[in-house]
Formats: structure tokens, sequence, C-alpha cells
């Protein structure tokens, strides 16, 4: 087993991991940029590098200074989180050249499954259901133009490279295809820099249903159930649960058996999600494989009980995946709500500053990630995300009741969030009846302003 491990990210996820060591007895290390000297996870790790000034760029995505850090204190490897270089091959390369172990999968599986249109492939070989669309890469508007208008309108443009949303765009027509192909194409070269494109089916308001996998490097496969990650803004997720309100037993088995198909397929070791959209009608299509941990992460560990932060960390020592799918069951039903420091009124935009009062609720099943407290200096050269919620009880009835109360009861001052919006979100109809899918925030947010809007006139 690893003696020191280095975290190579900030943040609530860099607290998670580093509780996790501490559990294992292994040493941990911090990174931290010059803004993040004062930050809990720089005062929680037994060791603490700080590796550059506030920007990302200079900090938490220079890969020479974190290698530097590492090798520098002694560490036998480097748990990424999520986001920065999480799913950066070329800096597993650098990992593996100074024998630096990275927990997570070889930068051959990241090329492989990282690259959209490679990955589609992959599952495509495999017999592995995609939603229809090109199976190479696009790398011209008219190429991709001639393709859209066999297949059908709409259709979604994506960027082969990264996630977020990034490089992704809706095309309703033949007409506006090249300038929104040149547009997406634009966004994803400044965001990832690479422009290639492909080109699928745009299915209209699905379900977005992941599953999580954990795999060892001998070939053993299991799959945690679901995720329900339907709850998002502009493909960035807000709320997530488990399981899934829309998948009954059979679907969950059908399902998690071609997800299991899916990363063996790939030849996947670690920890890992692979996605699905769903339609109306029950059909389910592979859209991406996540290849690390994934910020819902707990409440499938709230749903099984298993520590995935730990199997990570236990796979990428060379252990034996100690479970079969026999002895995963699914229990109980876990709801989390991702708490982001921005402005809901004014188009979500980031709004850090200092936290003058910190109160987190608590009791049986309630569960708080985070890095907040009082007196903290949230930077703006980051994610906007500050803290998660998570719930657990013994049926989605109970847990949403948990999740209202525990979010009436958490105070955030000093800043703005979205902690009221997503009150709102929780009590609405449709999300109470498990009545929602992928446009369900863009509805949401017509009546609203609708709402506002009426109120105002009212008012006159």
């Amino acid at each position: 087993m690893f003696k020191k491990i280095l975290i190579a990210n900030r943040g609530e996820i860099a607290v998670r991991i580093i509780r996790a060591c501490r559990e294992m007895d292994i040493l941990s290390v911090a990174v931290c940029s010059e803004a993040d000297k004062d930050a809990l996870h720089a005062q929680l790790a037994d060791e603490t590098v700080c590796i550059g000034p506030a920007p990302a760029k200079d900090s938490y995505l220079d890969m020479e200074r974190i290698i530097g850090a590492a090798m520098a204190v002694g560490a036998d490897a480097i748990h990424p989180g999520f986001g920065f270089l999480s799913e950066n091959s070329k800096f597993v390369r650098m990992c593996e050249k100074c024998n630096i172990s990275f927990i997570g999968p070889s930068a051959e599986i990241i090329d492989k499954m990282g690259d959209k249109s490679s990955a589609r492939k992959t599952m495509m070989e495999a017999g592995v259901p995609v939603v229809p669309g090109t199976k190479d890469a696009v790398y011209e508007a008219l190429e991709g133009r001639k393709t859209a208008d066999e297949m059908g309108y709409p259709v979604m443009i994506k960027a082969s490279a990264g996630g977020g949303g990034k490089g992704m765009r809706i095309c309703e027509d033949s007409a506006e295809f090249e300038h929104i192909f040149e547009t997406a194409k634009r966004e994803a070269e400044n965001a990832f820099g690479d422009g290639t494109m492909y080109i699928e089916k745009y299915i209209r308001d699905p379900r977005h249903i992941e599953f999580q996998i954990l795999a060892d490097k001998y070939g053993n496969v299991v799959h945690l159930g679901e995720r329900d990650c339907s709850i998002q803004r502009r493909h960035q997720k807000l709320i997530e649960e488990s399981p899934s309100p829309a998948i009954n037993k059979e679907l969950r088995e059908k399902m998690g058996a071609i997800a299991v198909k899916a990363a063996k397929a790939a030849g996947y070791y670690s920890a890992g999600t692979i996605e699905f959209l769903k339609d109306q009608d029950g059909n389910f299509y592979f859209i991406e494989m996540n290849t690390r941990i994934q910020v819902e992460h707990p409440v499938t560990e709230w749903v099984t009980g298993i520590d995935l932060i730990r199997e990570q960390i236990r796979i990428a020592a060379g252990r034996h995946l100690t479970y079969q799918q026999k002895d995963i069951h699914i229990s109980g039903h876990a709801i989390e709500v991702r708490v982001n420091a921005e402005d809901t009124e004014h188009d979500f935009r980031p709004s850090p500053g200092t936290v003058t009062n910190v109160h987190f609720p608590g009791g049986k099943g309630v569960r708080i990630d985070s890095a907040l407290f009082t007196g903290y200096q949230i930077p703006p050269f980051y994610d906007s995300m500050v803290a998660k919620l998570i719930v657990y009880d013994k049926n989605r009835e109970l847990a949403l009741r948990k999740l209202r109360n525990a979010l009436g009861e958490l105070v955030l001052e000093g800043i703005r969030t979205n902690i009221d919006y997503q009150y709102d979100i929780i009590n609405h109809q449709d999300f109470i009846d498990g009545n929602v899918d992928t446009g369900f925030i863009e509805r949401f947010q017509k009546e609203r302003e609708e709402e506002t809007e009426s109120q105002g006139e009212a008012s006159c």
C-alpha cells in the first residue's frame, strides 16, 4: 500500500481524499496556490506545498510543479480528484516516467475514453448501444453538415475532448449548421486546445443516467447501480440521486450489465462512470465515460455502503476487488444537492467573497462535503461549487423530506448562493413526482421568470 499520497486538487474533494488517507493510515500531501494558503485542505494535510500563483494554469494545472512537489516530499502516488488534471493523459505519462503511481486509469485508457469519437467507436465495436451519430471524428463544417442532413435534425455538435458542456451546441436545421459548428469548434479549441468534433442525433428531453463502475487491474468489474443526473443547467449537474425514480429493477440489471460490458471493452480499471441517455420509450444510449471520481460519488456511497475513494486507492496499489456483483446491494435512497457561490438572479454569475457565517445541518443521514469555514475567503479563480449536501433515508419520500429540512437549516452568509434556488427545485411538483428530464431546468427557469414578471405587473 502507498505510504504517502499527494492530492493534486483543492476544495472539498481534496478534503475528502485527505480524510480517506487518514482512515487508511496513509500520509497526505496537499498542494495549494497562493490564493489557497489558508484553505481547509492546506490545513488538514500532513504536509502542504505551495505550487504557484492563484490562476489554475500557474498552479493546479502546472504539471511540472505538481510532479516536482511530489518528488520533493517523497510521495509515491498522486490522487487527482476531479477536474484539473484528472483526465489528462500527458500528466499520467509524466507520473509514470517519474515512478509515481497515478490513482486512476492508464494514459492509454484515458486517451481512448476521453476522446468522445474514440469512445463511441470502441462502444459500437463492443455492441454497446450509442446515440446515432458519426463513428469517426469531424473536422470541417461542410463535412459535418452533410452528415447532419442525412441523419436528420435536430443534432448535437460536440467536442471530442473535454466536457462540462464546453464545445456543445444543438443545431435545429441545416441553414444554421455551419455557424453553430464553427462556434462549438472555436469554443473547444479555446477550452481544450482541440477542435476535433463529432455529431450525434439530439434526443430531446431524455433522462441522464450514469452507472458507477469499479474495476481492478485483473479484469474484475462491478457496477454499483445508477445515479440520475437529469437536473442540470448548461450541461452542469445540480442535483443527483440514487436510485433513479425512472429505473426499475429489470432495467437497472440490463443497463448495469451493459455498463460492465462497456468498461471491459475499454480495458478499464479504477473508479469510473458509464453515462447514458434514456429516452421516454425506455431506450438508452451510451454517451461517454468519465475516467475519474465524480462530484456526485457520495450518493452511491450512501446506498451501497462502499467507500469509493478508498477503493480507488486500493485498485491503484494493485489490490484485487473485494466485491463481486452479487455482493453489491442498493439500499435506501440518497440525494445530493450542489451548493454554488453564485448569483441566481443575475445569470448565475460567480459570487466570491468572505464567508461571514457558516451553519451546516446535521443528524442521521445528513452529510456535508465542503471546505468552507467562517472567515474563509472564497477566491474568484476556481469553480463556484463550495459545498455538497447529501441526504439518505430508507425511501425517496423520506429522503426528500430530510433534504428540505437540511437545506432550510443550511446557512452561508457573506456570499450569494443557490440554496434558495435548489430549495425551490426540490419543492417543484415535477421533481417531487420524479417526473424530470434534462430539459427540466429550462422550463423551471421560464416559470420563475414568468412568475416574477407577473408579480411586477401586479405591483404596478
